[in-house]
């Protein structure tokens, strides 16, 4: 992988475990976790945490049971839906499956988590440590409707006057996802982008047959970029990043079609 990431195995993590590597305070954790480490069979091997992809009910529980022992703390899942809705996690924190596809706390003891199997997965902190956030930018949700997107929506509830005002930094890590070389898209997508965003031509290279190549992390980064006083790491569009180049390391949905899920989490501790 690039110097932005590393592999951890503190806290009982299996070795492939990606820890980002970022200025985050020491108060600030994260995690993005891989295909291994898990209970799950067949197309679902092995730490399958998608309850919503045909895969054993008791195997996603298992997985899910392992995951918060592994954290220490409680990670929240979504039922995402390629929006951008963004949920915030207080003193009575949901129970799983709300309708949004990012969350926001600054509450310790509560993971923000978001699943992903080729969507690109974007952690958030702020310098000082007093609130996480974390969010599931598929092309759909990050492009969003009328410029805003569900970036601009985590942003937004991150940069709450009473937690971090808005002329505050922020810092974001994009988490592995599908590569430039493999995402392929109709022209419809990239039209839809570049009506949204003036350097979107940058990331779109012509496939043949009327489809393109996108650079999803560069969108995202032109997006986060363009919000103003975010310092973005991680993922920088390289095959060591992609989740459908990387078989043995990660589940992809563009790859396999029927695929498990991995969690990025990011949690405040106490």
């Amino acid at each position: 992988m690039t110097s932005d990431i590393e592999s951890d195995c503190a806290n009982n993590w299996p070795e492939d475990w990606l820890r980002p590597r970022w200025p985050a305070p020491e108060s600030v954790r994260a995690v993005f976790t891989s295909r291994n480490g898990g209970v799950s069979t067949g197309v679902f091997a092995s730490f399958n945490l998608g309850a919503h992809v045909s895969d054993d009910p008791d195997h996603v529980r298992i997985n899910r049971a392992s995951l918060q022992r592994r954290l220490g703390v409680r990670p929240v899942f979504l039922n995402q839906v390629h929006g951008a809705d963004v949920l915030r996690l207080g003193p009575d924190a949901p129970v799983d499956g709300v309708c949004a596809d990012a969350c926001v706390t600054a509450r310790p003891g509560l993971a923000c988590t978001v699943m992903v199997a080729d969507c690109l997965p974007v952690l958030l902190c702020d310098p000082r440590g007093r609130q996480v956030g974390a969010a599931h930018a598929g092309w759909r949700g990050l492009l969003g409707e009328h410029g805003r997107g569900v970036l601009e929506s985590a942003v937004g509830a991150m940069r709450m006057p009473h937690t971090v005002a808005a002329s505050e930094p922020l810092l974001a890590w994009l988490g592995p996802c599908i590569g430039p070389a493999k995402f392929e898209v109709g022209g419809e997508v990239r039209d839809a982008f570049l009506a949204a965003m003036p350097h979107a031509d940058r990331c779109f290279k012509p496939f043949g047959g009327g489809k393109w190549l996108a650079d999803l992390p560069g969108l995202a980064r032109q997006r986060l970029q363009a919000l103003g006083s975010i310092a973005v790491f991680g993922n920088d569009g390289s095959d060591a990043w992609c989740t459908v180049s990387q078989a043995s390391r990660f589940f992809s949905h563009r790859r396999d079609r029927v695929s498990g899920r991995m969690a990025a989490c990011i949690w405040l501790e106490n």
